[in-house]
């Protein structure tokens, strides 16, 4: 070989995976199909990329947004066609919320047959173009390799991106295809010193001002300056909704995020007479509400942008604390315990077993909506560990999520980092076939399955959009008939599995749970009473 081409010609499947290779892509997501084959022989006899396979493409595709928020570089997925990358779309979505970086290679047809518009045909180009952040569609051998790392350079750019590649079948088979370097990442953009004067004279004056952090922000490597801006400001902390990995417990700064519901996080941002933004967007209601607004901050108050989204976070706060003449802080010890829980499971004695037994550095996934509230109370008590949420909204992402984040642990060289799963049952049904695949990785994955038999959100939701819900639409909110046994959906994709009716039969699960190699579900079923409310 010279460089990283071949001595002998390559097609440009192979020139594609030699790219993917020099750009550091060490893992690949997959559901391949008929059009992908010559990409997957690729990958077979050219060594570097790990190759994970979903059996459906929402679990690929959620897969990918876990392992970049663990890892911060790119994966690839590997998507079939035009249905295919469509299947994926909803945890695209939510990995683009969650800004994570991720290059989807979509096979397609080979060019000469898309004239005849076989069954599986469709307009590839649109579907990723207008789902993703960059894209790109392959149509000569000898550019792949190109496309594949100017694609490699949009998912890494900033803090990532959503990139799509369209693979034709042809351009894959032919031989001629030509490797290539993907350049560095480019990194965030450099702050507005203009912005950082107004926020600093703003936290000089007298009123009340609210600080909202995006993910960039609220690192721990941060936190300490972050403590002494509060401590010497007044100015209050708060994370943003859309933070995909926020660091919690001992040792971590605590602070709320802007609540879920509008009404409470109208109430909770009426008394700030400034908000200021760093890496985040305004805080704004995930629907709009009869007689409520949709931005939830008071309407007179001024709003600050410190840093956007693609800007440099760090850099941003450090100048605004020089500005201000502040040192760091040491993050204060909270003074209490978790308490010693038994009985009926509630959402706070459920908190309580989980957070006295969650190992340090775990990655926790929280998909539990409705019921996985109690953690605020406890969690400046447990061990220190990553949280990652559903950025976007689009629910199903919580168990490939942690599928991906288990890899990507794997990546880093931590195979010893327990993922726990905090998992409501209505969206579990979306991606469960994400089990299967912690199952053939033996992933140290533990699911929590949180079990109220209902979409208890949707109920709460009938409330606020004023609508009164007789028999049918309470009928389409229960998931009790039949009742959903996911134990043995469990273990029949391989995972082990139990039943925990009472906090000491949760405390047992868990303890053996988190004591195995590979993943575990428990079903943690919430007494009748709470399920119907």
């Amino acid at each position: 070989m010279t460089g990283n081409q071949p001595d002998a010609p390559q097609t440009g499947a192979e020139a594609l995976v030699r790219t993917l290779i020099a750009g550091n892509v060490d893992t690949c997501f997959a559901n391949p199909g008929t059009s992908e084959m010559h990409f997957v022989a690729a990958l077979d006899h050219i060594p570097g990329i790990r190759c994970v396979l979903g059996l459906q493409e929402n679990t690929v595709t959620g897969m990918a947004d876990g392992y970049f928020r663990v890892t911060r570089r790119p994966a690839v997925t590997l998507l079939h066609c035009g249905p295919g990358y469509a299947n994926g779309i909803a945890n695209l979505h939510n990995a683009r919320r969650a800004g994570s970086g991720i290059l989807n290679i979509v096979g397609d047809h080979a060019i000469p047959h898309v004239v005849h518009d076989s069954p599986l045909t469709s307009d590839v180009d649109a579907l990723v173009g207008a789902t993703s952040q960059w894209h790109a569609f392959g149509s000569d051998p000898a550019r792949i390799g190109a496309d594949a790392a100017r694609g490699l350079a949009a998912a890494s750019d900033g803090y990532g991106q959503v990139a799509s590649l369209v693979l034709p079948a042809d351009v894959s088979w032919t031989l001629g295809g030509v490797a290539a370097v993907p350049a560095a990442p480019q990194k965030p953009r450099p702050f507005d010193p203009l912005a950082v004067r107004k926020v600093s004279r703003a936290l000089r004056s007298d009123r009340k001002v609210l600080i909202i952090l995006g993910t960039p922000a609220v690192v721990p490597e941060l936190h300490t300056l972050l403590m002494g801006l509060a401590r010497d400001t007044g100015a209050v902390l708060m994370g943003s909704p859309l933070i995909s990995r926020m660091p919690m417990g001992r040792g971590r700064l605590a602070m709320p995020a802007v609540p879920y519901s509008v009404d409470v996080a109208i109430e909770t941002l009426k008394p700030y007479d400034v908000v200021v933004l760093v890496n985040c967007p305004p805080p704004v209601g995930f629907f709009l509400y009869p007689g409520r607004p949709s931005l939830v901050q008071r309407p007179d108050a001024e709003v600050l942008v410190l840093s956007r989204e693609n800007q440099d976070a760090a850099a941003a706060l450090g100048a605004l604390v020089a500005e201000l003449g502040i040192g760091p802080a040491e993050v204060p010890t909270v003074e209490g315990s978790i308490p010693e829980v038994s009985g009926p499971i509630t959402p706070e004695g459920f908190a309580a077993v989980v957070a006295r037994q969650l190992p340090a550095d775990a990655i926790v996934i929280n998909e539990a909506l409705t019921l996985g509230g109690g953690f605020a109370a406890v969690a400046p008590f447990m061990a220190p560990s990553d949280w990652l949420t559903v950025t976007g909204g689009a629910i199903g992402g919580g168990i490939p999520l942690a599928t991906g984040a288990a890899v990507g642990a794997q990546a880093m060289g931590r195979p010893d980092r327990r993922v726990v799963t905090l998992q409501a049952d209505g969206s579990a049904a979306y991606t469960l076939q994400a089990l299967w695949t912690q199952a053939r990785e033996n992933l140290p994955v533990t699911t929590l399955l949180l079990n109220n038999r209902s979409y208890a959100i949707l109920l709460d939701e009938f409330k606020k959009v004023g609508a009164n819900p007789g028999p049918t639409a309470a009928s389409m909110m229960n998931l009790d008939r039949p009742a959903i046994d996911w134990s043995a959906l469990a273990r029949g994709f391989g995972v082990a599995a139990a039943v925990a009716t009472t906090l000491e039969e949760l405390d047992i699960a868990l303890a053996q749970a988190l004591a195995l190699d590979g993943p575990m579900l428990i079903d943690v079923q919430f007494p009748a009473s709470r399920a119907e409310q």
